[in-house]
């Protein structure tokens, strides 16, 4: 099994033809809040976007891999790693699990593990980072599990249509140091 597989998921770069499930995913205002977009993007956007996946991740500073069923192939969400730098050798972690039918599989851990592995075994980076909601259990939980540490709380850091929410960042320094 390679780095980026597990029993369950293979994580695997974006393909041209995944523009329709990415339009999909990156437009549905739920997922607006954990990633911090607040507006649409357009087919042309996206396909640019995936067009750039062929750069090399230290030039882009960013990599999206789809999440893939090894039981179905059926892509069941993405992983990103983000805002990489080469120089401090880190980067953000975050991932998505779209339909609530794919929730609870442990698609998001088996991902997120590959992930870890990748990052620091292939890539030599010493640290991964993410920023949770404070309201959004599941993932807390599913950084912790991966060894994540809470390291900071940055109070009413996201406006709601409503409210502020708070904001956790988590850290893991490389275990395999």
């Amino acid at each position: 099994m390679n780095a980026l597989e597990t029993d369950i998921i293979k994580l695997r770069a974006l393909e041209p033809e995944d523009i329709d499930i990415l339009y999909r995913w990156e437009n549905d205002p739920r997922v607006w809040r954990v990633s911090g977009t607040v507006a649409p993007f357009s087919k042309y956007i996206l396909r640019r976007f995936i067009e750039d996946q062929k750069y090399d991740i230290y030039e882009t500073r960013q990599m999206r891999l789809v999440i893939e069923s090894k039981t179905n192939g059926k892509p069941v969400g993405a992983i990103d790693l983000f805002d990489i730098d080469p120089y401090n050798h880190r980067a953000g972690v975050g991932v998505l699990i779209y339909d609530k039918e794919d929730e609870g599989q442990g698609y998001a851990s088996s991902a997120l593990q590959a992930l870890i592995r990748y990052s620091f075994q292939i890539l030599g980076l010493n640290q991964l980072w993410c920023n949770i909601l404070s309201n959004n259990t599941h993932s807390l939980n599913l950084f912790r599990s991966k060894d994540f540490s809470v390291v900071g709380l940055k109070k009413e850091w996201v406006r709601t249509t409503t409210d502020w929410l708070d904001e956790y960042m988590l850290q893991l320094v490389n275990p395999l140091k």
